[in-house]
């Protein structure tokens, strides 16, 4: 919303702060403001010149213009100046940039020649100082800015044309849509400065005839609470006076008419959209608002052909439609230079089915961000009466007696009540009744007190008021957040960590000692990505309106955003890359609950190099074992841990990816990423795992209890097995603890070989078995026995012949 801050002290006279001021203090009292810009800095010596005379230049579309510009320069002599514009005449008034004037984009003005003609300044256009295309009622090769005939000799030309004004950019937030109308601003002004507001009115004549006579009003859709017209006749369409373009120009909003402008300076007054029809194309007496039929067709004002669905609301005369409701009005029915007679319209529509239509066709407009909003349902006839008495002053009609409307609509006030001890208790403070009174007046509410309790008559300009802490909300911003007494939280309750946010932490710190670096990757990725680590028909949870099509879908999995991150990194020239993030993924939702279910996880990626090449050293790349160790790491205080071979994922390699399993559940994986799927992410070989900490939290061990060092020394003993090739490492060690052999601490392979000398089908591996006993040296005999035990139950469970 941008205020105008000369029609802002209009409406609070007694408004003594500055701009920059209003600034720092609606900033702090609720309202955002973004910042405050004159239209006209940065511009320098432009003044209102008359051309005296004008001579053709021979063969040219240029004119040799002699412009008097006041007593004040040149001696009072006129200047001359070249000007190339089609509508330039005698006795024109025209803004005139001076030499070493400074028009739009920093551009200096400087004496020169143009064929051959000495030329001492410039005729300007609009955007020639500055006034953007998109608020320009004037084409370039319209020619050139046209000052009123009462406009000074002489004078600056940015007050003529508001440029000297400042522009107050507010960030409405959706609660606070009571500030997107002058008159809202105004109010809350007031309030913060305890000041009054003044709003004018005018006086509206009616004519003899009645509007009724003429025409009537129906209503068939619930969304429309009221729907309001009046008429218009012996209008006369032509520009606007210089104020109102100066004003609509500042909010940012093109001047077209003076039928169309005052509607707009109405919505920029009052917040209250409406809209004006050319009477005499409506081809029928009576206006019906429904809802659209499906497949329905109009063309609206941008001049585009638009299919509708029975969710959209339309205006209809004729059992044609002439206006979507609430977002914009219909190509047949616009005002044009011909239009003798206005309907004008004033409405209420239902806020959730404007903003559907206006996203459906792209169409954002002042008046649907309003009815998005909300707008202040009791000044309808008010803003309705007031724009029809501007158009029969601006444009000279008459005003046909009486409104026809579906109903008189009137909306109910809310009653809010809260005692003086809530407030006080909520904000910390020790306020006195009557502190609180004038802050509710400031605020403009009607309030008494009841049974010791303030009740508040909320105005309907202020519908985000509605429960206690709202009101105590109102005190707290009038009063001054500023002000507000530090207190620390009342309670005996010491805060802290959850224990999933103490496990992430411990996690996390394994991780970093690792090598691995943290990252965040994004909650919502594409619908191809989202499924690439799971089945194809996992279900997922897709937003309906996504920002863009790359984030749409919530993920199931992390691994797409750390491949992402890997790519991104190796694309700069940064190979070795170790990242990894704890974080939620979307499975579907739990049964009876509606929202997905969101599961803690833990994933890393790494690629590249772990050790770099040095002279005294190869390069060490990761691998499937550095990955894996880093999982083991992660384990290490769990028992029963297995890694199982996996191969049915299609985006991970098959002979290079093992299942994760805790007590013969599944709790991730580990393992490299398929090369066909790193080519289309354009990585390098790169490993990932992927842990559910949900899981792992609620099979966490008890704290490990410390034991001292065993002060009697190990013994290693080794053994070679000749083994089926089929047979894995991980089956070998289950059985050799499967062997219960108390005193054996470790189990290590040390040796793997397959090929010459050996059987068919056959491999050869080599085992360091260390044992300990914590209470006395071990003697060779229960070393002895201890090994015949484990060999001989290699042998029976898995035919393994020791060598």
């Amino acid at each position: 919303m941008l205020v105008s801050y000369k029609w802002l002290k209009t409406l609070v006279p007694e408004l003594t702060a500055s701009a920059k001021e209003l600034e720092e203090k609606m900033s702090t009292s609720g309202i955002e403001v973004e910042g405050v810009e004159i239209p006209g800095e940065g511009l320098s010596k432009l003044v209102v010149g008359e051309i005296i005379s004008s001579e053709d230049i021979p063969e040219t579309h240029l004119h040799i213009t002699m412009v008097n510009v006041g007593s004040e320069i040149n001696d009072g002599e006129p200047l001359q100046i070249v000007c190339g514009a089609p509508n330039v005449r005698v006795g024109m008034k025209s803004i005139v940039a001076l030499v070493g004037a400074r028009i739009a984009d920093n551009y200096k003005i400087k004496k020169g020649k143009i064929r051959g003609v000495e030329s001492l300044g410039m005729l300007c256009a609009l955007d020639e100082i500055g006034i953007p295309e998109s608020v320009n009622p004037m084409k370039h090769e319209d020619g050139i800015f046209e000052m009123p005939a009462d406009a000074v000799i002489g004078d600056s030309v940015l007050p003529y044309l508001d440029m000297d004004d400042e522009i107050i950019e507010l960030s409405i937030t959706p609660n606070r849509a009571d500030a997107l109308s002058m008159r809202g601003a105004a109010h809350e002004v007031a309030a913060i400065y305890d000041k009054t507001v003044q709003f004018d009115s005018k006086t509206l004549t009616e004519s003899a005839e009645k509007t009724a006579d003429k025409i009537a009003v129906k209503v068939e859709s619930e969304k429309v609470p009221t729907y309001k017209i009046r008429l218009i006749e012996n209008v006369k369409i032509a520009p606007s006076p210089l104020w109102l373009q100066n004003t609509l120009r500042n909010a940012g909003i093109r001047p077209i008419n003076n039928v169309v402008d005052v509607t707009n300076y109405v919505l920029l007054y009052f917040g209250q959209p409406l809209h004006s029809f050319d009477f005499d194309k409506f081809g029928s007496n009576e206006i019906l608002v429904r809802q659209a039929k499906a497949g329905e067709k109009m063309k609206t004002l941008d001049d585009v052909e638009r299919e509708l669905s029975e969710e959209d609301i339309v205006i209809t005369s004729n059992g044609r439609p002439i206006a979507l409701g609430g977002v914009m009005g219909g190509l047949d029915s616009e005002i044009t230079d011909g239009t003798t007679t206005v309907a004008l319209e004033a409405a209420l529509f239902d806020g959730t089915s404007i903003r559907k239509t206006s996203q459906k066709f792209a169409l954002r407009s002042e008046a649907s961000s309003r009815f998005e909003k909300g707008i202040n349902e009791g000044t309808v006839r008010e803003a309705l009466d007031y724009a029809a008495a501007m158009i029969a002053e601006l444009a000279g009609g008459q005003v046909l007696s009486g409104v026809v409307e579906s109903n008189d609509y009137q909306p109910s006030l809310h009653k809010v009540s809260i005692s003086l001890e809530k407030v006080n208790d909520a904000l910390g403070t020790s306020l006195s009744k009557e502190e609180v009174f004038k802050i509710f007046e400031q605020l403009g509410f009607d309030t008494t007190e009841v049974n010791g309790n303030f009740e508040c008559i909320i105005p309907s300009r202020r519908w985000d008021i509605a429960i206690e802490a709202d009101l105590v909300e109102e005190v707290a911003r009038i009063y001054g957040y500023d002000r507000l007494p530090n207190t620390l939280p009342a309670g005996d309750n010491i805060g802290e960590l959850t224990p999933m946010q103490k496990f992430r932490r411990e996690m996390r710190a394994k991780l970093e000692g690792s090598g691995l670096s943290e990252v965040i990757g994004y909650s919502l990725v594409s619908a191809d990505k989202a499924l690439e680590f799971v089945p194809q028909d996992f279900p997922t949870t897709s937003l309906m309106l996504p920002m863009t099509e790359d984030h749409q879908t919530l993920r199931v999995n992390m691994h797409s955003g750390l491949l992402d991150i890997i790519a991104y990194n190796q694309n700069r020239k940064h190979d070795d890359v170790a990242i990894y993030e704890i974080g939620n993924v979307f499975h579907p939702a739990l049964e009876g609950e509606s929202r997905p279910n969101e599961v803690e996880n833990l994933s890393f990626a790494i690629s590249g190099n772990i050790e770099e090449k040095t002279y005294s050293q190869n390069a060490v790349p990761v691998d499937f074992y550095y990955a894996k160790g880093i999982v083991e790491e992660l384990l290490a205080d769990y028992e029963n841990v297995s890694f199982v071979a996996f191969s049915e994922n299609p985006a991970l390699h098959p002979g290079r990816t093992a299942m994760v399993q805790l007590d013969g559940e599944s709790i991730g994986f580990v393992g490299q990423i398929h090369p066909s799927m790193a080519k289309k992410y354009g990585i390098s070989e790169t490993y990932v795992a992927g842990l559910d900490m949900d899981k792992l939290l609620a099979k966490k061990p008890d704290q490990v209890v410390f034991t001292d060092i065993p002060k009697i020394p190990a013994v290693s003993r080794d053994m070679a097995l000749l083994v089926d090739e089929e047979k894995s490492h991980a089956e070998i060690v289950r059985v050799i603890k499967e062997s219960r052999v108390k005193s054996l601490i470790k189990t290590e392979l040390f040796d793997l070989y397959q090929g010459a000398n050996l059987p068919d089908g056959k491999k050869s591996m080599g085992y360091r078995l260390t044992f300990q006993n914590r209470e006395a040296t071990m003697t060779d005999e229960e070393i002895s026995n201890a090994m015949t035990k484990i060999s001989r139950n290699l042998e029976e469970k898995l035919g393994i012949e020791i060598r």
